[in-house]
């Protein structure tokens, strides 16, 4: 990690690592690695497939894009997070990806912990739309929102 580039000790290890692949190539290549994530975005399970009800849309996409998360009850708390993104959209399918590698499995104060603006720091401002980024940033918030409630109800004890 070099030091002018965008500070990553504040990310999870997932998260800062693959931020640093991207900081260390070109926009070009930036953008392959993108798509390289946006091809290994898992299948949703059967449970959400074919059930975008259960699921919530990203309204800050530009393409439409479902989440849902789970949080286990176990004393951490791990996270386990699942997206319908359109294979059209391989940009913003990409950003599930890099979300889904760097954040699934995670303890939930670990993915709450994440900064609001770690999608700026994995180089793409240059190679994508700010409006798409801030699909990124929407998938980000929209996660831990449904973090924070499904902690809660986990706690409660009225389950995932």
């Amino acid at each position: 990690m070099t030091t002018s580039g965008p500070n990553l000790a504040d990310l999870p290890p997932a998260m800062a690592e693959l931020a640093e692949d991207f900081n260390a190539v070109g926009e070009a290549e930036r953008l392959q690695l993108l798509l390289e994530l946006s091809n290994e975005l898992p299948s949703l399970p059967e449970r959400y497939a074919g059930h975008l009800d259960l699921m919530e849309r990203v309204d800050e996409c530009q393409s439409p894009v479902f989440l849902a998360v789970e949080v286990d009850d176990d004393p951490e708390r791990h996270v386990h997070l699942y997206f319908d993104a359109p294979a059209e959209a391989p940009t913003t399918r990409g950003f599930a990806g890099i979300l889904h590698e760097s954040l699934d499995g995670l303890p939930a104060d670990t993915v709450l912990g994440v900064p609001d603006d770690a999608p700026y720091r994995f180089g793409l401002a240059q190679a994508v739309s700010p409006l798409r980024l801030r699909g990124m940033t929407g998938m980000l918030a929209r996660i831990k929102r449904q973090v924070r409630a499904r902690r809660a109800a986990v706690d409660a004890g009225s389950g995932p």
